[in-house]
């Protein structure tokens, strides 16, 4: 897929999470994904990604930075850790300002077991790539 066809496809889930509520159905999401607003950490530019997501508690949500197995980490990924403090759109929240920060140790472990339980792509993912697959916690401000 091209960047142009990638870019088309992210607009596309996002114009069909916020026109329904949250549930996107045209491709099998359901209401598993939040909209990480997220400012390039270059170029200063906002930007919103779908990301699946494990809502851990009332107030922290799980996304994991998976690229579908690629070599590198997805640019949201960066964009977060250089501007923690954001938002995001959830199905059943709406829009909630978060702090994002990275699990560690056993606590990422744990977490990116859940992910892969929750779906057999993430062990997919993993098996593609060399890199640990980061997960980040989004928890509310």
């Amino acid at each position: 897929m091209s960047d142009s066809e990638f870019k088309d496809w992210n607009q596309s889930i996002i114009d069909e999470f916020r026109a329904n509520d949250g549930n996107v159905t045209s491709v099998p999401f359901g209401r598993g994904l939040v909209l990480v607003h997220h400012t390039g950490a270059k170029t200063g530019t906002e930007r919103v990604s779908p990301v699946a997501n494990i809502r851990q508690d009332p107030d922290t949500w799980l996304i994991a930075a998976s690229k579908a197995g690629a070599p590198d980490n997805p640019a949201w990924y960066h964009n977060l850790l250089a501007n923690p403090e954001t938002k995001i759109e959830t199905p059943a929240d709406g829009v909630v300002e978060v702090r994002v920060s990275e699990l560690t140790g056993t606590e990422r472990d744990a977490a990116w077991e859940r992910f892969k339980a929750m779906s057999p792509g993430f062990g997919e993912y993993e098996a593609k790539t060399d890199r640990v697959i980061p997960v980040l916690a989004l928890h509310r401000r």
